[in-house]
């Protein structure tokens, strides 16, 4: 009888901003920052469009990978831009 071997465990991932961050957390991070209406623009799938909520949404991207990828890009996108303006607050103003 042969033994299946064990999984091997996951790599961590450091550099990956998406790693460890579950979807409903994506979701509602960007219905938070940008209101359901703004999110249907710019990702304009249905789930967001119609009788928008997070449970609707995690049903349909967990079936579409696509609209996963779309949905998972903006969030980074979101995250480089909250980050930009974090940088932009702390830099001393300068004097003409």
């Amino acid at each position: 009888m042969s033994e299946t071997p064990a999984p091997a465990a996951p790599r961590p991932q450091p550099r990956n901003p998406l790693h460890g961050v579950t979807l409903e957390a994506i979701v509602t991070a960007l219905a938070g920052h940008y209101g359901w209406p703004r999110l249907s623009e710019l990702v304009p799938i249905r789930c967001f469009t119609l009788d928008p909520s997070v449970g609707s949404s995690l049903k349909f991207l967990r079936k579409a990978p696509w609209a996963r990828e779309k949905v998972e890009s903006l969030y980074l996108f979101m995250l480089r831009e909250q980050r930009r303006e974090q940088q932009q607050q702390q830099q001393p103003q300068r004097q003409p």
